[in-house]
């Protein structure tokens, strides 16, 4: 006899629907499964004959072949155990089901028939309720994580055998949807901790506010880390749309700690300097997302960012420009999510006292301050918008009893900057000046006289790249918008030169 189901996996960030075919004929005993399975597919068959069997079930023993279509795709992972043991029953008639076409079934069985949470699960509801179907059985473990998809019946199970029960009409699930676990983000920092760095904080308001990428540069113990680590607590809560984003993602990555919870903080990814550029930007046989794609629609802090292998840090160069990654394989080509804010800092040279010599004398020699700058490439400065030095904050500064504005002030003035942009990109793909096309900046960053006149003298002088003068227009765009100004004047142009001249000082 013969039976289809629908299961599903995960490609990229993306679920995949597979059918799932059971063949059951006379024949030697055997149990076959083809269609490109890996270690984890192929293991199945053993699983899935002990938990039929630990479930009071009979295992047929005759010719079981099982296809996973279409067959030109790799699958991988453990999520089809449910539907292959599902499969079998229906197909050996201990099972009978109708309308099995407008169902999901997804999960991994232990050997005793019980059903193990999966990650990803997220991505293959979605697929789900995208292909039209109507119900999914999953899991009970990763009901929540599936309620957070509207439009699809829920059966979380937690066996084979109270699965089998629910298409028997012996058991009917208990309770309504789960709800969305969605909550404030409370952080434990705030930039009020930070004693002086002004100049620095109004940087970072407007890397905020316009999604600008930012490189900090200063000696050691001047707080750049401190700052960076503080950026989440400006940016704008995210969208619905874009915690769902996030919480996909951070499921295919097996990164959810509490499952049904929809994540409403925004990414904050600090790689270590030793990261491959696989880790990176994603990579392997069947490609997974890298740190760019985790940071989607948050920040990515590269801390010490010379200490990167230099070849690790030129593979940012695309996707900073193009806010997605792409990975070609021999069997598929995937594209990568990478919507993010790029925050970097790095020290002067590797002593880290060069340019600062009132504090302690620079004990490197010029080719080691040479070589350790030359890490970081013209294209890939080019590609930070905001430039900023953070000097060392004296004694006096540090032992005061005054404290800064409290990151929900800084935020309220980047929100309104957000809704103004918003606004001026309403029906648009992107929503932040950082993302502007050439044809947006036209429209959107013209200038009076005087500051065209200060921005040819900035060009000349700094000997600035055609890409280098359009950031500095959208980071001025961004600027008057924190200042409710509908034109750019030349004090916004002014601020955006002076985000820009820092590495003169250092590469001259």
């Amino acid at each position: 006899m013969y039976t289809k189901l629908y299961s599903a996996s995960v490609l990229g960030i993306d679920g995949r629907l597979v059918e799932v075919e059971v063949d059951i004929s006379n024949g030697l005993p055997s149990f076959d499964i083809v269609g490109l399975p890996d270690s984890a597919v192929r293991e199945a068959k053993d699983r899935v004959r002990a938990a039929i069997k630990n479930s009071e079930a009979h295992f047929p023993l005759q010719r079981i072949t099982t296809n996973l279509a279409p067959a030109d795709v790799k699958k991988e992972g453990s999520g089809f155990d449910l539907a292959i043991a599902l499969g079998v029953l229906i197909a050996s008639g201990q099972l009978t089901a109708d309308s099995l076409q407008r169902i999901l079934f997804i999960g991994e069985l232990a050997l005793d028939g019980s059903l193990r949470p999966l990650s990803g699960v997220l991505a293959m509801v979605m697929a789900a309720r995208e292909a039209g179907l109507e119900e999914v059985v999953l899991p009970a473990a990763n009901a929540a994580e599936g309620a957070l998809v509207d439009g699809l019946r829920l059966v979380p199970v937690v066996s084979l055998a109270q699965a089998v029960a629910y298409f028997r009409g012996e058991w009917r699930p208990t309770g309504g949807p789960t709800e969305q676990m969605c909550e404030e983000s409370v952080f434990s920092v705030d930039f009020a901790d930070v004693q002086g760095q002004s100049h620095v904080k109004r940087a970072m308001e407007v890397a905020a506010a316009g999604q600008h990428n930012l490189l900090l540069i200063g000696p050691p113990g001047s707080g750049k880390t401190m700052l960076a680590r503080r950026i989440p607590t400006i940016l704008p809560k995210m969208s619905l749309q874009e915690s769902l984003e996030v919480t996909k993602i951070c499921s295919i990555a097996g990164l959810i700690k509490e499952r049904g919870r929809l994540i409403t903080e925004r990414p904050f990814r600090s790689p270590h300097h030793t990261i491959s550029t696989a880790g990176l930007v994603g990579g392997g046989t069947v490609p997974k997302p890298g740190e760019v794609s985790l940071a989607h629609r948050g920040v990515l802090f590269l801390d010490e960012l010379p200490e990167f292998s230099k070849t690790v840090l030129e593979v940012l160069r695309q996707p900073l420009e193009d806010r997605e990654v792409t990975l070609g394989r021999a069997r598929a080509v995937l594209t990568f999510p990478a919507e993010l804010m790029l925050v970097a800092s790095m020290n002067p040279c590797p002593c880290g006292y060069f340019g600062y010599e009132e504090d302690r004398s620079c004990t490197c020699t010029p080719h080691q301050v040479s070589r350790y700058r030359s890490k970081i490439s013209g294209p890939l400065l080019d590609r930070i918008d905001i430039h900023i030095e953070v000097p060392k904050v004296d004694f006096k500064t540090l032992s005061g009893a005054e404290t800064g504005e409290s990151s929900s002030t800084i935020r309220e003035r980047v929100n309104r900057a957000r809704e103004r942009q918003a606004h001026r990109f309403q029906g648009k793909e992107h929503s932040t000046n950082s993302t502007m096309s050439t044809a947006d900046i036209r429209e959107h960053c013209a200038l009076d006289k005087e500051s065209r006149q200060l921005m040819k003298q900035a060009f000349d002088t700094l000997g600035l790249s055609a890409r280098a003068h359009d950031r500095i227009l959208k980071v001025a765009r961004t600027i008057a918008d924190l200042d409710g100004a509908e034109q750019i004047s030349a004090s916004h142009i002014a601020e955006a030169i002076r985000y820009r001249a820092l590495d003169r000082k250092f590469w001259e």
